[in-house]
């Protein structure tokens, strides 16, 4: 098994339903609204606004080797939430985003055994020794926001989303998957991996 965040995506690439497409940004609003509703804002707003449980986690790391299993639970859950509705607005798939878990997107957290595999130190810095992969993570985006554009247009005209545009916004998203693996959920002390193919 991995000692990363693993995200998985049945995506959709032929015969896309064009209408979903064409209005994909009104139809996801209900979710993003449920899916915000758990941002309490400050810094433990991560993923598209949503709250995760930073903060007790690296006080739990640090002070007692311990990664509470209800955070790790919540944290999965809520990085589940944000990858399914990820998914439907970058177009790789016609799914609308369940509330619930489902197979269409999963998402697998490396085993953690209770926090006794990682580091106690490291979380106070992870933030710090990410910076690198928020530049370029910040790349990726832009350059995923273009083939977005690419696919939605693809997608409209042919019903159609092109393999590379598909391969590209499916790697942007396990990539920050990944960084918010390691420098905020704090699952992992291995650095992430550059790549979009991992």
């Amino acid at each position: 098994m991995s000692n990363q965040i693993e995200t998985h995506i049945d995506v959709k690439l032929e015969n896309r339903d064009q209408i979903s497409v064409l209005f994909r940004y009104v139809l996801i609003v209900p979710v993003t609204i449920f899916a915000f509703s758990f941002a309490p804002g400050g810094a433990e707003s991560l993923s598209l606004g949503m709250g995760v449980i930073v903060l007790p986690v690296l006080l739990a790391i640090v002070f007692r080797g311990v990664y509470p299993s209800y955070a790790l639970r919540f944290n999965q859950a809520i990085l589940e939430l944000s990858t399914r509705l990820t998914a439907y607005a970058v177009l790789l798939n016609d799914n609308y985003p369940s509330i619930e878990a489902n197979s269409s997107v999963r998402v697998i957290f490396p085993e953690v055994e209770g926090g006794k595999k990682l580091n106690r130190l490291l979380p106070l810095v992870k933030w710090i020794l990410a910076v690198p992969l928020y530049i370029v993570g910040a790349i990726y985006t832009i350059y995923a926001l273009i083939m977005l554009i690419l696919g939605w247009f693809a997608i409209i005209f042919t019903k159609d989303m092109p393999q590379v545009v598909a391969e590209v916004l499916f790697g942007t998203t396990r990539y920050w998957n990944r960084v918010l693996g390691y420098a905020f959920l704090l699952v992992t002390d291995e650095y992430p991996s550059f790549s979009l193919k991992d």
